[in-house]
């Protein structure tokens, strides 16, 4: 018999995720509906990545979602313990996702808490969202986000928050959380598209101006090794110079007494 090669855990890690991927795509998360949605609401019932503005929620909603945040984190023991719980729920839900992260459990979750804090603490001003989003985007540049990705990580959040708060996690609450976390997952999306290849361009304009200054500061210490070699050869030669007109003037001197002494002999 032939002997078929084990695949490598990677293989397995990859071919998981596709087939989760591809298995959400075709999923529909069915979310209570309400009659007379606001616009943004409407809107942000998918992951919209096609462009990234300002997003005015409705402020009953974003009331409702900002109780339902500060009713989590009262049920945990700690804010920490608040953290863990996300991340847990995260990645028991999509542990393929785990591969993305290379920092320790402790400090992912406390991230986590931090970033989900900041969002729903600003999601009552456009402005100020959009700035916190955009901040988060650019300090996730280095992943890889995609919709199937953002929908398991809005979906595994969602579903921890029905376990934990059952009927204090309102309608109106999920409709908050539903649209914030869209508009961040496909901020992330984005973000990344749009300025990467920017801020590439700049990182490489960037290095090729500091090596070019290097060249120049490495040009001008030659130089100046150059002119110092130059003056030390000028003084050697001036030294060798007196001394030589020092030893002929020793020479005559002799010479001269020399000859006195023969003048005062004869």
């Amino acid at each position: 018999m032939t002997e078929v090669e084990p695949q490598e855990d990677t293989e397995y890690l990859e071919d998981a995720e596709e087939e989760q991927e591809a298995a959400i795509e075709g999923e529909v998360y069915e979310y209570p509906e309400e009659n007379g949605l606001d616009s943004a609401v409407r809107q942000l019932q998918e992951v919209q990545d096609k462009e990234f503005v300002e997003v005015r929620l409705p402020a009953d909603i974003v009331a409702e979602a900002q109780q339902a945040w500060q009713t989590f984190i009262g049920s945990s023991s700690s804010r920490e313990a608040a953290g863990e719980a996300i991340y847990a729920a995260l990645f028991d839900s999509a542990p393929t996702l785990q591969s993305l992260f290379k920092t320790a459990r402790s400090v992912m979750a406390l991230r986590f808490m931090n970033g989900l804090n900041s969002i729903i603490s600003s999601a009552a001003s456009p402005s100020v969202l959009k700035t916190q989003v955009e901040t988060l985007g650019f300090q996730h540049l280095d992943l890889e986000v995609t919709i199937p990705r953002v929908v398991i990580f809005r979906d595994a959040i969602i579903d921890l928050f029905q376990m934990e708060m059952g009927a204090r996690f309102t309608t109106k609450a999920q409709l908050g959380f539903l649209a914030l976390l869209n508009y961040v997952g496909g901020a992330y999306i984005y973000i990344r598209r749009e300025y990467a290849v920017r801020i590439k361009i700049i990182a490489s304009s960037w290095r090729t101006a500091n090596n070019k200054a290097a060249d120049f500061m490495d040009q001008g210490e030659e130089n100046k090794d150059e002119g110092e070699e130059g003056e030390e050869e000028e003084e050697t030669a001036e030294g060798e110079g007196e001394g030589g007109e020092g030893e002929r003037g020793k020479a005559n001197k002799a010479d001269a007494e020399r000859e006195e002494e023969t003048r005062r002999d004869t």
